[in-house]
Parts: structure tokens; sequence; C-alpha cells
């Protein structure tokens, strides 16, 4: 059943709010290069550093967590951290890396500086093809996996606010506009920019997958509706999330999905030909959910609560 609550649109929107434009990174007189953070420690009194030792275990890290993806070769969690919003602080994205036991391994990887760093506000990320994809606002931006290394920005045309985001095996981006005009647009590995959907069935669209077929799934914020459009862009199917207000989707290989509603803070599984269950609640905000295969669990961003939380599906 289709669930549309004009408070849900209401408090979405106030969600979704933001007078953030992107903004060229500062540069001083000499532009220093790129560097990426390292795991947690210290230097001792001879100067020397230390690394954090096995009997501590560290929690946080996040200043607007809003999405994350899994690094499986690494087995870690890259958590993508808004910052602080444009109009207070320009270009103070930041990228954690997080163990799967929740325990922080780099604080900030990308982003301890923002030497020869452009990382605005970042939304939703991706992982493809050794590459991670973070929607900035109106820029698609991609780093190196391995290094961190900053790799290329795509400007999206009219584009206001870049949300949900998934890369197929052929290094094709869809991405969602959720605030203003309501897209999905497609970004093709040549880095060609077209819409790919515009207006209704859309309401506030945010997250977006890949299904195992290599269609695109979107689920909005302003109802419940988990929609599945083909690559050019024709909806083949309408599912129903149990409670509306949905930001996240994961999508796992035998076609189950995972839907978090931000506004109502539950996790929704949809197994193909039944009905949505909840098989999470009482989550404050969570937001573009990730899957965790090796652990076999979800991991939800807490958005201004500064968190993540593990939902574990044994």
């Amino acid at each position: 059943m289709k669930i549309v609550n004009q408070g849900i649109m209401a408090l979405a929107v106030a969600l979704l709010t933001t007078t953030a434009m992107a903004q060229p990174a500062p540069q001083g007189d000499e532009p220093r290069p790129f560097q990426a953070g390292t795991p947690l420690g210290t230097v001792n009194s001879a100067g020397e550093p230390v690394e954090l030792t096995d009997n501590v275990r560290v929690f946080g890290s996040f200043h607007f967590a809003e999405s994350c993806t899994f690094d499986r070769d690494r087995n870690l969690i890259v958590a993508m951290n808004g910052g602080a919003p444009q109009n207070q602080v320009e270009n103070d994205g930041f990228v954690s890396l997080i163990n799967p036991d929740g325990t922080v391994h780099t604080a900030r990887w990308i982003g301890v500086t923002h030497d020869e760093l452009t990382l605005n506000h970042p939304l939703g990320s991706a992982i493809a093809n050794g590459v991670l994809y973070a929607a900035d606002i109106d820029t698609i931006r991609t780093f190196d996996l391995a290094s961190g290394e900053p790799l290329d920005a795509i400007e999206i045309p009219e584009a206001t606010l870049l949300n949900g985001i998934a890369v197929d095996g052929d290094g094709t981006i869809y991405v969602s506009n959720t605030s203003g005009l309501e897209r999905v647009y497609k970004v093709t590995a040549d880095g060609a920019v077209s819409v790919l959907v515009e207006g209704a069935p859309l309401a506030l669209p945010n997250g977006v997958a890949i299904d195992p077929d290599g269609n695109v799934v979107v689920v909005n914020i302003g109802d419940n509706s988990v929609l599945t459009f083909s690559p050019e862009g024709e909806l083949l199917a309408t599912e129903y999330a149990a409670e509306g207000g949905n930001d996240g989707i994961v999508i796992l290989e035998d076609g189950t999905k995972y839907v978090s509603s931000v506004v109502y803070g539950s996790i929704s599984r949809i197994v193909p030909g039944e009905e949505a269950e909840i098989i999470a609640a009482g989550i404050p905000s969570p937001a573009s959910i990730c899957y965790d295969p090796v652990q076999n669990q979800l991991i939800a961003p807490m958005n201004n609560n500064n968190a993540l939380a593990f939902i574990s599906l044994e």
C-alpha cells in the first residue's frame, strides 16, 4: 500500500533544506599536495609514532554521517560525512574508515586536510571498480579507493541537491536529485549526463541501488514507494516499504531489499513477492544504509546524531 503524507513531505523538505552550493577549495599562496589520513595513533615522548593498542576501542568520528559503503578488500566501512553546512564552513566534508565492530580505523581518511581537495557536503556514496563515488551537492566526485586521492569531478547541470548514488559494472552512474528538481540522473562512463526520470512517481527521490538484473531502484522520502526502472528509465515495478520517509536502500544478490526510513527510524525488509516487514526500529534518523556481507550486517549512518547504527542480519 502506498503511503503519502503531507507531514512526511514537510519534514523531509526540512531535513533536506540546505543553502549550500559547491565552492572552490580554498587555496593559499602555495597549494600543498593532497594528503590522506592515517589510522588512529599518537606520538610518544621520544617522538616515535605509536599505533592504538588492541585493548582500546574508539567509537564516533562523525560529523553529519549521511551514507556509507563497504570496502570488502580491506573489510572496512567507508563513512561519508557532510561536515558543517556550507553557510557555516565551506568545503568541510570528509570520509572516515570504520572497523566492522564500529571502532574507528581512520578518523579522517579523506579530508584530514583539504589541500588539493574539494569535498563540500557529500551525501550519497558508492564503490565500484576500485573507485569511491560521492554525491556532493551538484557534483559527483570520485576518489581512488586504495589511496583516497581525488580523481574526477563531474558537474551535473541544474542539480540542486544530489543525494543517493549507485554505479553499475560498466561504470554508469545513477544519482538522485532530491530537493527542487525531482530527478534521477544517468551519467555514462565517458561523462555524458542525461535525465533518466523526472517527476512522478518520484516524490523527493533519495536512495538509489542497482538490482541483480541491472535495473535502477529508487526510494522516495515523500512516500513509501520502492521504484524499479530499467536503465532506459522505464518504470518496471513498484513495491512498498512498511513506512514512508525513506532514505537508503540495499539490495542483496537474492533480490531482497532493505530500506531505511530516515523520518520514522525503521528498517524495512522486502523479500521478492512478499509484503514488507519492519526488522529494526527506534533508530534516530537512519540515512543511506550499506551492507557488510562479511559480517552479514547493515550499517545505518544517523545524520546529525553523528553515529552509525549496526543491525545484525544473523
